[in-house]
């Protein structure tokens, strides 16, 4: 059943002193994840509230693996075009297909845009690409 009002349930976990601190934070992280971000200052009155204000660096520390955890339109990423797969032969337990391919295929076939990688050295033009494998 979808949870309409996600912060209405999430407060009283995180009010609750018998709770430990890092089950709290793990409350804080499925909400972002399930809003898909929120906003600074609703971040930061839930760190000073549930006062976890020393461990806050795990919460905020998730942006780094892309995750968005300050949604806002100045703050959204941009997302890594995907291929389309659907025609690929896949594993009965595998359901998706991680981004790493998609980048790492285009970095071998020198497609990779050089304003998202700077740092990816472009290859020679009579490169072929038959030296990657």
């Amino acid at each position: 059943q979808k949870i309409k009002d996600s912060m209405r349930v999430l407060l009283p976990v995180l009010l609750n002193k018998s709770h430990d601190s890092y089950d709290k934070i793990r409350a804080i992280l499925l909400y972002i994840f399930s809003t898909n971000g929120t906003t600074q200052e609703n971040l930061d009155k839930l760190i000073q509230n549930v006062q976890i204000e020393s461990d806050s660096d795990m919460i905020r520390n998730w942006k780094y693996l892309d995750v968005p955890v300050i949604s806002s339109f100045v703050a959204q990423q941009h997302k890594y075009p995907r291929r389309d797969r659907s025609k690929e032969e896949t594993f009965q337990l595998s359901r998706w297909t991680p981004v790493i391919k998609d980048v790492m295929e285009d970095a071998i076939e020198n497609k990779l845009d050089s304003k998202d990688w700077p740092y990816c050295s472009r290859c020679p033009p009579t490169w072929n690409g038959s030296g990657a494998v």
